[in-house]
């Protein structure tokens, strides 16, 4: 009998990690990724893992972004000493971003630590370091895409393109019990039709059990030429003003196809010879690695290969890898384009062009990627008309264009079209890493469509198959523990003791009785706390 326990990434999208034990006992791990988000989830981070990472032997990474990959040093450092068996791309593309999320982590406690000490409070360790992640990168084992290889007795394996991001990987497992092979399908993160850069994944045909995501599981994106075209026309408003133009980008895979866009523009001689300026150390570096990469290309990118150009590159692209660099853009008089992490406007360098430009008429922000709710980003999106930065209220009064067909994603469109290319038998069906309106939105097409058995696993819910029969284990509903309660109703209280002080200030006599920056970031604590503590 095989299990299989959802760990990760099951009635979300974050934090993927699956668990496939079989009736030997040999045990396999597919992705290892960071939970991100609210504080509630992401102290799961920070959870047993449900296993002894001692004792598995092969941990399957299906791509690079941190959802799927940011746990592997803390998997190490816990004592994992097995084969992370991924492509090429993927683990050159690990090298910098595990990296990068161990310096995140590192920052992270540095700065809880500072606001515990004024506390009283211990020291914050971080979840992992740089000598963790460093130590971590050992494990990598490169495979190539497109051949069965033998993981152990009894266990086969073959990587396939998932067209995602660069070297992104759907996993096919063959699993002998008894004398009699099993198939499991894990898509990944499955990328759109014709995306950028990329070749279109590759159609599974057979499978007895498939794990697909669901991340837009319950909508179709718009046309990607009408992004494209407003893409043109969100730059040409600010180079028209002789102003700068803004773009928020994820370092990986976003970056590039900007970049790309950006060169078949030029290229194409509509967009004016000004600067671009690609102000992101790590996409700056995940830049470098798409370029040494071009045997994973589709026909498009490599036909520009072909004709003597590099599809990321123009007479007019400027790294600025150091901070002196970046500041000095802002300094410079006249138009240029400016792509700067974060994504999400929440940290980074984005933050500083935001302040330069984003109180100005007729510049351009464009946002390319999804803002998470409470993020700077998605109050710019949502038409708030100033949003702090740097503890200074900044007017939003640049244009911004939100385009949002962009997505690495799969659409429902596009993962219904891949699952249909599952013939007799069809394979029984989960529906993970997806918002739980999204997955039971494309768990509901795909029996209605194709008339199979499907099931939307929870959290932590172990499934044990058996010659095409499945047992689902029912995970215990999840309680607030009294620790979380009394939290909160402290934090309640601190609130009502900090308004009552505030109310009373007010109500004084002399004129001079007011709220200033102090009071206001004490609220701001106590509600960020409280934020914290809440049930997601």
């Amino acid at each position: 009998m095989i299990k299989i326990t959802c760990l990760g990434a099951a009635g979300s999208v974050t934090g993927s990690n699956y668990l496939i034990e079989n009736s030997q006992g040999k045990k396999v791990l597919v992705d290892c990724g960071l939970f991100q988000g609210g504080k509630q989830i992401e102290l799961r981070n920070w959870q047993d893992w449900g296993f002894d990472p001692a004792q598995i032997n092969t941990l399957f990474l299906t791509h690079a972004h941190i959802d799927h990959s940011g746990r592997i040093p803390k998997l190490v450092k816990d004592g994992f000493r097995g084969k992370i068996i991924t492509s090429p791309p993927t683990a050159e593309l690990c090298q910098i971003m595990l990296l990068d999320s161990a310096h995140v982590q590192e920052m992270d406690a540095e700065w809880q630590t500072r606001k515990d000490k004024r506390k009283g409070k211990k020291e914050t360790l971080p979840l992992y370091t740089t000598k963790d992640a460093t130590q971590s990168l050992q494990y990598l084992s490169p495979t190539e895409r497109d051949q069965i290889i033998t993981v152990e007795p009894g266990v086969k394996a073959r990587l396939r393109n998932a067209g995602h991001i660069l070297g992104s990987s759907i996993v096919e497992l063959w699993i002998e019990e008894a004398n009699r092979e099993t198939k499991i399908v894990f898509s990944g993160d499955l990328g759109k039709q014709n995306q950028l850069i990329i070749k279109d994944p590759y159609e599974v045909f057979a499978g007895d059990y498939l794990f697909i995501e669901s991340t837009y599981g319950n909508r179709v994106h718009r046309p990607f030429e009408d992004s494209k075209n407003e893409l043109l026309e969100a730059i040409q408003y600010a180079l028209s003003h002789k102003e700068k133009v803004i773009i928020p980008a994820f370092a990986l895979e976003r970056t590039q196809e900007i970049l790309y866009l950006l060169g078949e523009f030029y290229r194409d001689k509509i967009l004016p010879d000004i600067p671009v300026y690609l102000d992101s150390p790590l996409a700056i570096q995940a830049t470098q690695i798409f370029r040494k990469n071009k045997k994973y290309y589709d026909e498009q990118a490599r036909a520009i290969v072909d004709q003597g150009f590099d599809p990321f590159d123009m007479p007019n692209l400027h790294f600025t890898p150091t901070t002196e660099e970046s500041i000095a853009i802002n300094e410079k008089p006249g138009s240029a384009i400016i792509i700067a992490a974060s994504g999400m406007c929440t940290a980074g360098r984005i933050k500083h062009h935001l302040k330069h430009n984003l109180w100005r008429p007729r510049a351009s922000i464009i946002i390319v990627g999804f803002q998470a709710q409470g993020t700077t980003g998605r109050k710019i999106v949502d038409g708030e008309k100033q949003v702090k930065i740097f503890r200074e209220d900044v007017a939003v009064k640049a244009k911004v264009f939100t385009i949002g067909g962009f997505s690495a994603h799969a659409d429902q469109k596009d993962l219904l079209e891949w699952v249909s290319h599952f013939t007799e038998p069809r394979p029984r069906v989960f529906v993970i890493h997806g918002e739980a309106t999204a997955s039971e939105a494309l768990a509901t097409m795909i029996r209605e469509k194709f008339g199979m058995d499907v099931h939307v696993p929870k959290w932590k819910e172990s499934l044990l198959l058996k010659a095409r029969e499945v047992v689902r284990e029912e995970v215990p509903a999840e309680v607030t523990p009294i620790e979380i309660r009394q939290t909160m109703l402290n934090k309640v209280i601190d609130l009502e003791y900090e308004i009552e002080r505030l109310k009373k200030r007010l109500k004084e006599k002399e004129e001079k009785a007011t709220i200033n920056d102090e009071d206001v970031s004490k609220l701001e604590y106590i509600q960020e706390e409280l934020q914290g503590i809440l049930p997601e």
